[in-house]
């Protein structure tokens, strides 16, 4: 299969671009293998007609285009690229929301900011749809992986708004329950089985409000939503059952698989501390291919022994793997839309209007209101009267940063414009005026005391 081949190769070249930390990817390569890409799926929809994205006709070609279209919607991210359509192909991430499903606990306000991302993400979809370089085919290809997140999203929706008012607050019990025993799960140095009973506990005394089974409004009527609210807390005792079979330890079969999503857990968190100074984008695919192959050793969504059987320890890895898509997610949907080569200045000038801010707040003169308007100095508080000495090394440090502009404009050490001017400049230039400000009001209370 020609097309199969070109993409194998395509994902060859990408994957030796990932493992290049010697020097920043530069735009023009990420541009050449999307080029390339955008062929081979035109030559796909041309063979396959409009069955491109048939689900029926899902084989190795389709999975290799889809590692092809996430490991480039990645760099797309790394070179500064985060508005255009190859980068949110990465971003729709549907193992999240499929974990959501499964799990089956969730509240409006874990959802929200995820409709919101998705569309922000249709609009991105949208725009481009109208340039003249981009295709059908590729637009199709990534509204087809939106329309799923899309749906699966709908459903999470209207199985919260079937729950009446009256029993969301009982609802909300149980997922801030769910969010605990999550924690248990997820916790390097594991849990006791008491940590397990206290949960338990709590969860008898919801269960001891039924009445005949269900849960009764103020009035005494009963409030619609019960399928849902007794489903989670009939689910929520199944796993703090599985969760005290798996305090001494889970079952020989699955503790390689647990150890190994505790690894990966413990690598996505320090990477989320760390990921503004340390992450390149394209790291989280190594880790989205390993989640996927523990995903594949599941037998009708259970993990299964040598003998078949479903051993005990489910729900341990299912908080385990959930967890590790919500950080990816997370990570993904912070990305900045500056090119890796910009980066380090983007840093600084973050850390540094960060530092002026911590100043506005707590040291210079005060004038009886201590706070800060988008961004800007306002009145500060007594515990500190600042210096005009002590602004110097914000003064210095800004000039260097600004130093490293020609005529305007940050270069990386080719020469190139890289992506991300706009948001650098604009920080820089609120470093600027909160120092101004600071300045001012240091040398107009000098001036004041001096009269005094």
């Amino acid at each position: 299969h020609p097309v199969l081949e070109q993409l194998i190769a395509i994902r060859h070249r990408l994957s030796a671009l990932k493992k290049d930390r010697d020097s920043y990817t530069k735009p023009e390569t990420v541009l050449n293998l999307w080029n390339d890409t955008k062929a081979q799926i035109e030559k796909l929809s041309e063979l396959r007609s409009e069955n491109l994205w048939n689900s029926d006709s899902r084989n190795r070609v389709n999975d290799v285009l889809d590692d092809v279209m996430s490991l480039l919607s990645l760099f797309f991210m790394s070179i500064g690229r985060t508005r255009e359509s190859p980068a949110v192909y990465a971003q729709l991430v549907t193992q999240y929301l499929d974990q959501l499903v499964e799990m089956g606990v969730y509240t409006e306000a874990l959802l929200l900011p995820t409709e919101g991302r998705l569309k922000d993400i249709e609009e991105i979809i949208n725009a481009d749809a109208q340039r003249p370089d981009i295709s059908e085919p590729i637009i199709k290809l990534i509204r087809r992986k939106l329309a799923k997140c899309k749906e699966t999203l709908q459903a999470l929706l209207a199985n919260l708004h079937e729950v009446s008012e009256d029993l969301k607050p009982v609802q909300n019990e149980l997922v801030e329950l769910r969010r605990q025993l999550s924690i248990l799960a997820g916790r390097a140095g594991g849990f006791s089985e008491t940590e397990i009973q206290e949960i338990q506990k709590k969860l008898r005394k919801i269960d001891n409000r039924r009445v005949d089974g269900k849960f009764m409004a103020p009035d005494g009527s009963i409030p619609a939503g019960q399928a849902l609210v007794v489903g989670l807390l009939e689910q929520l005792f199944e796993e703090t059952h599985d969760l005290m079979a798996s305090t001494d330890s889970i079952s020989e079969s699955l503790t390689p698989i647990a150890d190994r999503l505790k690894e990966i857990k413990g690598q996505l968190e320090r990477l989320s501390l760390t990921h503004r100074w340390t992450l390149r984008e394209t790291d989280l695919y190594t880790f989205q291919l390993q989640l996927q192959e523990i995903e594949k050793l599941r037998v009708d969504g259970k993990f299964v022994d040598s003998e078949g059987k479903v051993p005990e320890g489910q729900t341990l890895l299912n908080f385990l793997l959930r967890a590790c898509y919500r950080l990816m997610s997370k990570m993904l949907s912070e990305s900045v839309p500056v090119a890796e080569a910009l980066m380090p200045v983007y840093n600084q000038l973050s850390t540094v209007r960060r530092c002026l801010i911590e100043v506005t707040k707590w040291g210079a003169p005060d004038s009886g209101k201590s706070y800060i308007r988008n961004g800007r100095a306002g009145a500060l508080s007594n515990s500190h009267n600042l210096s005009v000495r002590e602004l110097y090394p914000y003064q210095m440090k800004l000039a260097s940063i600004d130093n490293m502009r020609q005529n305007g404009t940050f270069y990386d050490e080719d020469g190139m414009i890289p992506e991300g001017q706009g948001v650098c400049v604009a920080i820089l230039n609120e470093c600027y005026d909160i120092l101004h400000d600071l300045i001012s009001k240091v040398e107009d209370e000098d001036n004041s005391n001096s009269d005094e």
